[in-house]
């Protein structure tokens, strides 16, 4: 039986063509320090971040020039100044980013705002990943962005927790069955149109074939790529942690350099039912050091 059947992924007319809710946010199905930073290069861009808990320093890689250079250039112009950090999951990630946050009376829920725009996926899997002190983009799902594309200006940093090995084989598995599945999601709003005429005319037989021809593409294109953690990856895994199913589906386009205990002070305050803060973090400034 073919994989996406096995997890019930496949349903044209309901699950491939269906909207989903929720701005910009990082799905979540649910930490001490080592050499967690890459080899600097000249293309890279370090951000000071000041928040009301402490300092943060970030590195933005050079070879995700469209995220690194529209963050520097938000952080230079003051435009996450005041915002908060509106999104908080002890052991997975801490969020910020949203404009409309900067002045949202307590308990509103936040996570809609941005630039008017959004950024061109720059996915480099498995070159960067989802270890812990990670920077990455926030972006809406996959069933209304099919390309991936990130927030203007919503980010995370990865907290996340240590994984052992067999737990890390089995995500591993996961990953390539929603890699799978992800493909399939786009074949499939590709074939939009195609998929309207066939239920207009109730052609079942119709929407049978054409799913299963999807799933046949899906799984070939899957196996030309397929999701798999490097080495390294596993061992920062299985060392300083991470939020690996996070992998290969969203942008990750920089780290902490300095300043991971604060990142640890937000990810530990209190929240309410919508994981925003009880008590305001807010980012009070960013510099643009390099």
């Amino acid at each position: 039986m073919k994989i996406l059947k096995r997890l019930g992924y496949l349903c044209l007319t309901l699950t491939a063509l269906s909207a989903c809710t929720g701005g910009n946010t990082v799905k979540s199905d649910s930490a001490g320090s080592s050499d967690m930073t890459q080899t600097q290069t000249d293309s890279d861009i370090i951000v000071d971040i000041s928040t009301t808990l402490g300092d943060i320093q970030v590195r933005l890689f050079g070879d995700t020039p469209g995220h690194r250079d529209n963050f520097a250039k938000l952080a230079d112009e003051g435009y996450y100044n005041g915002t908060l950090f509106h999104r908080v999951i002890n052991d997975f990630m801490v969020q910020a980013g949203d404009p409309d946050s900067r002045n949202a009376p307590a308990g509103k829920m936040l996570g809609e705002g941005d630039p008017g725009y959004t950024l061109a996926a720059e996915i480099d899997y498995p070159r960067h990943y989802h270890k812990r002190g990670a920077l990455a983009a926030a972006r809406t799902g996959d069933n209304i962005n099919p390309e991936r594309r990130s927030s203007g200006s919503q980010f995370y940093i990865v907290t996340g927790k240590v994984f052992n090995d067999s737990t890390l084989t089995q995500m591993e598995r996961n990953m390539q069955m929603q890699q799978v599945s992800a493909i399939f999601q786009q074949l499939a709003q590709q074939q939009a149109d195609k998929v309207k005429e066939l239920r207009r005319n109730r052609d079942q037989a119709g929407l049978q074939k054409l799913q299963e021809e999807l799933i046949a593409q899906a799984e070939k294109k899957a196996a030309e790529n397929p999701a798999v953690l490097s080495e390294q990856a596993r061992r920062d895994y299985t060392t300083i942690g991470g939020t690996p199913h996070l992998d290969g589906a969203y942008t990750v386009f920089g780290e902490v350099t300095k300043g991971m205990d604060v990142v640890e002070k937000i990810q530990k305050v209190e929240t309410d039912s919508n994981d925003r803060p009880k008590e305001d973090v807010r980012i009070v400034s960013m510099t643009v050091v390099k």
